[in-house]
């Protein structure tokens, strides 16, 4: 199993950049950030220093999406990256959450999500790409290679991903939910013609090592927030008690009354007082090192290709130089 490391890219993007570094050499392959340019910094900027500073690392956003940047911008972005540095990018991508909401947007349509993985990947790796009737390529491109990992959870998204993508990203580290997902994933690769296993399986959650749970669940219980966004959107789509739909993942939000994007993805998040202890420790990794084995092999036996630690709360140098003496050795 591989490990990655997600940060947001708050200022100063030295910060980002050196904790990149730090999980590099701790044994991490991924390196990925948030992706909202209204609440963060630019990205693609960032990736740059840390391609420069790293020389294994393997970096992207989770997640793009097809609406903030026209799709040769973003093809091309990758493309250079890959250039200058050697084939060490990954495109994750998904309708658009925050990203899209906080400029007063609504989330792309899968539709136009579909259209995007094709339109970016053949761009970066240098085929022509039909965008609106007008055929376009990069004459520059020499040996592109962009892998499209997508963000999904509802059924249509699923098969969506199962359909097109190079990987699968969940967010969530339920392993209930993760087995479902992955079926669903895999089920729609097969249906497609394509072979299921090589689509990677991705799972994102906080991980907080440590044994004082009580404050682990303070310090990751944004992350139901954050996640309770897409469940809003799907139950709104499918209905609260959908046979599409596990129940498992759409009964906590019940009591979620709104969100505000400016705590995003932050500890202390406001919005979040609704999120029970039992979803923080179903969706998320707490606990001592013992408590991250179990719950990585379970994963892992599962299918789950890479594990990507969101870092946003007060011990990140911790949990990364934790993984990297007592966790991701056991994986290697």
């Amino acid at each position: 199993m591989d490990f990655g490391l997600v940060l947001q890219t708050d200022p100063p993007a030295s910060e980002v950049v050196g904790l990149m570094r730090r999980a590099e050499r701790n044994g991490f392959r991924y390196g990925w950030t948030f992706d909202s340019s209204v609440l963060w910094q630019e990205p693609f900027v960032i990736y740059s220093r840390i391609l420069e500073h790293t020389t294994r690392l393997t970096v992207g956003p989770m997640v793009t999406n097809p609406g903030t940047r026209t799709w040769e911008v973003t093809a091309s972005t990758f493309a250079t990256l890959n250039d200058m540095y050697g084939n060490r990018t990954v495109c994750g991508i998904g309708r658009g959450d925050s990203a899209m909401r906080v400029a007063g947007r609504k989330p792309n349509t899968l539709a136009r999500l579909g259209e995007a993985i094709d339109v970016i990947r053949d761009l970066a790796e240098g085929r022509e790409a039909d965008i609106g009737g007008q055929v376009l390529r990069l004459p520059w491109v020499r040996d592109g290679k962009l892998p499209v990992w997508m963000a999904a959870y509802g059924p249509k998204a699923l098969a969506l991903a199962g359909q097109k993508a190079d990987g699968f990203i969940l967010q969530l580290a339920d392993p209930y939910l993760t087995q479902w997902m992955i079926k669903a994933v895999r089920d729609a690769a097969a249906d497609a013609g394509r072979d299921p296993a090589e689509v990677k399986i991705c799972v994102a959650a906080p991980a907080y090592v440590g044994d004082d749970l009580a404050h682990a669940r303070e310090q990751c219980r944004w992350f139901g927030g954050m996640v309770g966004n897409h469940v809003a959107d799907l139950v709104a789509k499918y209905g609260e008690h959908s046979s599409m739909v596990p129940e498992a993942l759409t009964a906590y939000i019940k009591a979620r009354e709104g969100y505000d994007y400016s705590h995003h993805g932050r500890t202390g998040n406001p919005d979040t007082a609704f999120v029970p202890d039992e979803i923080v420790d179903r969706f998320c990794l707490l606990g001592p090192v013992d408590a991250h084995l179990e719950r990585l092999r379970e994963l892992w036996e599962l299918g789950v290709d890479q594990f990507a630690v969101y870092a946003m709360h007060d011990a990140r140098e911790d949990v990364i130089d934790a993984y990297g003496s007592a966790i991701v050795p056991e994986f290697s």
